[in-house]
């Protein structure tokens, strides 16, 4: 893993694969970081060269000191990627990664050949802010158990949450220890209030590089119409739906996840004389 100085803060990414391939950059959601995506790495980098970051306040990258909105990790990307000299590069992100995909497209459009948002929102609604201003309230009290039933369930749709009781369990006992830090609540609290401030409302016609929306039939934290209201607004962009699946798509559906990717890579990438 290397380290890029963003100012102050220190900035955590892997950049890996073959530079003749085209070049994907995946942003986490909330709660995840650049490990998070270790089980998919082989499958990715078959076919792509992966760039892979923690945005500040996850993972390895530094803590922010107070609160702040999402314009912050849009101008850090900006200045990894041209630390990194990375054009014609393909942006996928997920849930809050999402978000700052949508928001990095319609201010950086001329890095990008494609986009690809998972479980995405054009902006925070007073909804989406009451459940976050909910996790925050839960994170102060330093209930680890607290914190996880609060959030974690409604990540997943209910067949999974109820199918899978091993694969949850264990899903359970890996994350308390984490959830138990203070310094991870914190940080959770401040990427938390930073998605507040996420709106591209006006700015997504603006975008108009190939994109593909995905959606998840049981996705009840950032539902399918919020997909399709994106999909509206922007001039290329197409909605794929992932039916029986919750918000975490990578973790329920992993092969189709990896799958539409590099699907939509490839059509991007290919021509056909016909």
């Amino acid at each position: 893993m290397a380290v890029f100085e963003h100012g102050e803060h220190d900035i955590h990414y892997t950049l890996e694969g073959d530079p003749k391939k085209p070049v994907l950059v995946i942003l986490n959601g909330i709660m995840m970081s650049t490990l998070s995506w270790e089980p998919f790495k082989e499958a990715f980098l078959k076919d792509v060269r992966l760039l892979r970051l923690d945005l500040l306040d996850q993972g390895r990258s530094s803590k922010m000191s107070g609160n702040y909105d999402q314009t912050v990790q849009v101008d850090m990307l900006e200045a990894l990627f041209t630390a990194l000299d990375l054009q014609e590069m393909t942006l996928a992100g997920i849930s809050y990664g999402g978000n700052v995909a949508l928001q990095y497209a319609a201010k950086h459009p001329e890095r990008l050949d494609g986009l690809v948002v998972f479980n995405a929102v054009e902006k925070t609604t007073d909804w989406l802010k009451a459940i976050g201003r909910g996790w925050n309230e839960v994170a102060k009290t330093r209930n680890a158990e607290a914190y996880y039933h609060v959030t974690i369930p409604m990540i997943y749709s209910p067949h999974f949450y109820n199918d899978n009781p091993q694969w949850m369990a264990a899903r359970k006992e890996k994350v308390l220890p984490v959830f138990a830090d203070p310094a991870f609540l914190d940080a959770m609290s401040r990427l938390t209030t930073s998605a507040e401030s996420h709106d591209v409302s006006e700015t997504l016609r603006n975008i108009e590089v190939p994109t593909l929306v995905v959606a998840s039939e049981h996705d009840y934290l950032t539902p399918p119409f919020e997909q399709t209201r994106i999909v509206e607004k922007m001039p290329n962009a197409r909605l794929v739906t992932f039916n029986g699946c919750g918000h975490a798509s990578m973790y329920e559906k992993p092969d189709l996840f990896v799958s539409t990717i590099i699907g939509f890579i490839q059509e991007n990438h290919r021509t056909y004389d016909i």
